[in-house]
């Protein structure tokens, strides 16, 4: 029998370093570093702390999964642009999986998500099916009775749905993989999803003049 292939998946689309490296189902480490700033120069050394600790390397991966958000604009960036890097360079089909979905992987029937998306809004959406989207307590979708409800303020938007409250089944990196490998036979490069334009205001200087 062969191996189970080895995935690893991270993110940084919120105020952290995270990840997973699974064999197969089976969770070999899982890590989680709470930071502001400073995604772009830790998350590579602490993947390959990982990858050591287990008695692997790079070339021992099967697959890459990465977080695309929606989440902080950089730090999106940062997780994206280092999983085409290494896709590119190992070989491997890298996918991208939004929070989200994360979120929602394990769970089953109706299930509303909901990610902090500041300004007293939501990022949200209803699986199976639904479309991702921005709105208030107030804007939230319909569901049908009794719908699970996962995720920022759970609780509030059950009251509101007429749902119930669920943790994720599993740590958002962990269902990242195993999303990834479900996926990893009809990958296509992973891109940020954004549901919101950046909050970075357009230089106020005139451009430069470009001399014929």
């Amino acid at each position: 029998m062969p191996p189970d292939p080895i995935v690893l998946a991270f993110d940084t689309s919120a105020a952290q370093c995270a990840a997973a490296l699974l064999s197969g189902d089976r969770v070999l480490a899982h890590r989680i570093e709470p930071m502001d700033l400073g995604q772009a120069e830790r998350l590579m050394p602490m993947l390959e702390e990982m990858l050591a600790e287990a008695g692997l390397g790079w070339r021992d991966l099967a697959c890459l999964g990465v977080g695309t958000g929606p989440g902080n604009f950089t730090g999106v960036r940062i997780s994206v642009a280092a999983a085409r890097g290494l896709a590119l360079g190992l070989g491997v089909p890298a996918v991208g999986v939004t929070a989200l979905e994360a979120l929602a992987y394990g769970r089953q029937g109706p299930r509303l998500v909901t990610l902090d998306a500041r300004r007293d809004a939501v990022y949200a959406q209803v699986f199976d099916g639904g479309l991702a989207d921005i709105c208030t307590l107030e804007t939230l979708p319909e569901l049908p009775r009794d719908s699970t409800c996962i995720g920022h303020r759970a609780a509030e938007v059950a009251a509101r749905v007429g749902g119930h409250v669920a943790e994720a089944a599993f740590p958002q990196t962990v269902a990242m993989a195993r999303i990834a490998l479900s996926r990893r036979a009809s990958a296509v490069r992973p891109a940020p999803f954004y549901l919101r334009a950046a909050d970075a205001a357009p230089p106020s200087d005139p451009p430069p003049v470009i001399l014929p």
